[in-house]
């Protein structure tokens, strides 16, 4: 299996006035979590649209398991979900993914329980698989173009902006999903502004900028300590023994990082997490003068952009 292979790659638009992607490449390793980040315009989409084979660049080439991106092969084996979804609104919701499993040539006799399963695996109740797509919200419609893209279970799924109008529940549904998807092996390529889910989910992350790669990160994806809390002790000569500390982070299900008086670093798995070390560093007599979050490893990158001077 050769994964993604992008080299040299370059688009450019406006009869070369703008230039979209500026030699970028990039190796993506089957299996992986992939995520693109970086300011608007930087030529994210772009180059995603080039991954599909919707846009012919100018210069340089990608393969994708040693086929042409637009080649019949690859798209056999690929789902997509648009960042801008324009369905047939006047279908139902079983109607439009019955309709793409055929066109999918997927198995007619397993047709009607698998787009059944489908849509439960998004969370779309049976009464709104009967709904005119109209009716949907946006939450929905996404949630609808979800199980669109993960129909007969492709190898390689491009996500742009998956999470975008989804409500609390259906991020976490969508980090399931993901999780999912990773676990049979299938490669995915996420462009997403919601840098906390992209640092949840992926396996390495691209900062693009101005059409180049600009950074490399490699995270840890799946991680269950998704955040970092920093807690500040009064500075008044109270010292609270590290012991103290580890005790109330077991208690929380937290995660003791450093202690470097009068600051203390916890990783917590979320928002519940981070108040359940709360109450137990009160519970065990700790003098709290400030708990903050700490900015991500990918919300570090755009602060280190901006303090470089932003978009050129």
């Amino acid at each position: 299996m050769d994964g993604i292979r992008i080299e040299g790659l370059t688009k450019t638009f406006r009869a070369g006035q703008v230039r979209a992607l500026d030699g970028v490449t990039l190796e993506i390793a089957p299996g992986e979590v992939f995520g693109i980040i970086g300011p608007n315009g930087a030529g994210k989409t772009t180059l995603l649209g080039c991954l599909l084979g919707f846009l012919r660049p100018d210069a340089g080439h990608i393969s994708v398991d040693g086929h042409e991106p637009d080649d019949l092969v690859v798209r056999s084996m690929s789902g997509y979900l648009p960042e801008r979804l324009t369905l047939d609104r006047w279908m139902t919701g079983r109607d439009f993914l019955a309709y793409h499993h055929a066109l999918a040539r997927l198995s007619a006799p397993a047709r009607a329980s698998e787009v059944a399963t489908s849509l439960a695996r998004v969370g779309l109740e049976p009464e709104a698989a009967t709904r005119p797509i109209r009716r949907y919200s946006r939450g929905m419609l996404q949630r609808l173009g979800l199980a669109q893209a993960l129909l007969g279970q492709p190898r390689y799924v491009f996500l742009d902006e998956p999470a975008s109008g989804v409500d609390p529940a259906g991020v976490v549904l969508f980090r399931r999903l993901l999780g999912e998807v990773k676990s049979r092996g299938a490669t995915v390529v996420l462009n997403s502004h919601q840098l906390d889910q992209v640092e949840r989910v992926c396996d390495r992350v691209a900062f693009v900028k101005q059409g180049r790669v600009e950074a490399m990160e490699t995270l840890h994806a799946g991680a269950t300590m998704a955040r970092v809390l920093r807690i500040r002790c009064p500075a008044d000569g109270i010292v609270v023994a590290r012991e103290v500390l580890e005790r109330a982070a077991v208690r929380a299900g937290a995660e003791l990082r450093e202690v470097a008086p009068p600051l203390a670093r916890f990783a917590v798995a979320d928002d519940s997490g981070a108040a359940r070390l709360v109450r137990e560093l009160v519970a065990a007599g700790v003098p709290l003068a400030e708990v903050t979050p700490e900015e991500g490893r990918l919300e570090r990158l755009f602060l280190e952009d901006e303090a470089r001077g932003g978009p050129a």
